[in-house]
């Protein structure tokens, strides 16, 4: 089997679609939610504890020398940070939500009484059933 012929039969399986089709959705997911913290919900809370810009928050532990352009401010920048764990914590939040609830759908579904068969159904049942307690010669 050649190289080519392989690689076309495992990304035309179905579970390398589903993934790649999850990862752009998780992709454009993630910048939704990069832009509701930063844009919407950071500026309510910035304003509420005194104007404080969260992404501009830093401690500096080598301030930039104007003077020379060799050496550049080294800081950490905390308010990125609190903005990442709040990023996460609203895709921890809506995917446990989804989560939730698939497993109410699922419960739903096995708390379904199953269908009744058919009436070929039923007959073929009853002929292995035959068949079965039929000795054997």
């Amino acid at each position: 089997m050649s190289l080519l012929t392989e690689f076309k039969e495992f990304a035309a399986r179905g579970n390398v679609v589903d993934l790649a089709v999850g990862v752009i959705i998780g992709a454009a997911f993630g910048k939704i939610v990069t832009s509701l913290v930063e844009q919407v919900v950071m500026p309510p809370i910035g304003l509420l504890l005194g104007r404080v810009d969260f992404s501009e928050l830093k401690w500096v532990l080598s301030p930039e020398d104007p003077a020379t352009e060799a050496i550049e401010e080294v800081a950490i920048q905390y308010g990125a940070f609190v903005n990442t764990v709040i990023q996460f914590l609203i895709v921890a939040f809506v995917v446990f939500l989804m989560v939730k609830a698939i497993n109410r759908l699922r419960r739903q579904q096995a708390a379904e009484p199953e269908a009744a068969p058919t009436a070929t159904e039923a007959l073929l049942a009853e002929i292995r059933e035959e068949l079965r307690t039929r000795p054997r010669s």
